[in-house]
């Protein structure tokens, strides 16, 4: 059977509602992903099978793909990398790794992320600089494939927490978590925000780590302010370097102060990652 993709441009206040709608073929096995174009949008959302194609409307763009292992074709881009104290590699490839490296094993799948974005690598090097004496308590918000999360369990040797709407992608973390012999470290569940009981009653914590967008990140303002205990910190990433401001804005209201922040690129963009200390 033909493999074949299909994509369409939406602007970026589209864009969720867009994924939610082909939340069904993502169910019935179809690769879903979506991925910016621009600073500020539009994106572009991919769907990617084999055989039929499904119903999607005049408005997407379609194209027949060659016959090739894409799993390999993928796991041959994703190169290891050090980051802060971090190998990062694929399973596929575990030579050369550093005698003192942390190594993180992620493979590129279907959940968010490798630690190849610069998101995540701002992540990952703040997290090295951190006291572990102040990060006893920490949660993963948003957790993708739970790299960050495994990156926290192995740097600490302790049990962090992590949540994300998507209940693939808590598959992917779950599964990591045992790639990376920190499962018995690693609590991850589906949970929008924060609002899992097992993620509610944990609070407050010393250390929330969540790396989205923009705009979840400023509707979990008021949840934030309240799920953090006086002098933890939050760790915020997602953002393109002009859109950094206006979050600085809205968690200093909630009674956060900026304490440092980290500019990395990806693809041509800025982006920065920002370390938040609760008043």
């Amino acid at each position: 059977m033909s493999l074949w993709t299909a994509w369409l441009d939406v602007p970026a206040a589209e864009r969720a509602a867009k994924e939610t709608s082909l939340e069904p073929l993502a169910e019935e096995g179809f690769v879903v992903t979506s991925r910016e174009l621009s600073r500020d949008g539009p994106w572009r959302i991919e769907i990617f099978g084999q055989g039929d194609r499904p119903a999607l409307g005049p408005e997407w763009t379609w194209q027949t793909l060659p016959d090739k292992d894409w799993v390999a074709e993928n796991q041959r881009s994703f190169q290891p990398f050090a980051v802060g104290p971090f190998w990062v590699h694929p399973s596929h490839d575990e030579a050369g790794i550093p005698a003192d490296a942390i190594p993180l094993k992620i493979d590129a799948g279907m959940a968010f992320g490798t630690g190849t974005h610069a998101t995540t690598r701002g992540c990952l090097e703040m997290l090295a600089t951190l006291n572990p004496k102040e990060t006893a308590n920490a949660v993963d918000v948003g957790c993708g494939s739970g790299i960050l999360a495994i990156a926290m369990a192995k740097l600490w040797r302790r049990r962090v927490r992590g949540g994300d709407n998507d209940a693939q992608a808590v598959d992917v973390a779950i599964e990591n978590a045992g790639l990376n012999g920190v499962a018995a470290h690693c609590h991850f569940v589906v949970s929008v925000g924060l609002s899992h009981p097992d993620l509610a009653k944990a609070a407050p914590y010393d250390l929330i780590v969540a790396n989205i967008l923009a705009g979840p990140l400023l509707d979990l303002t008021d949840t934030f302010r309240y799920a953090v205990r006086p002098g933890g910190r939050a760790l915020l990433s997602g953002l393109l370097v002009e859109q950094a401001e206006m979050i600085v804005s809205a968690y200093e209201r909630c009674g956060f102060a900026l304490e440092r922040y980290v500019d990395l690129e990806t693809g041509g963009a800025w982006w920065r990652t920002l370390q938040l200390r609760r008043k």
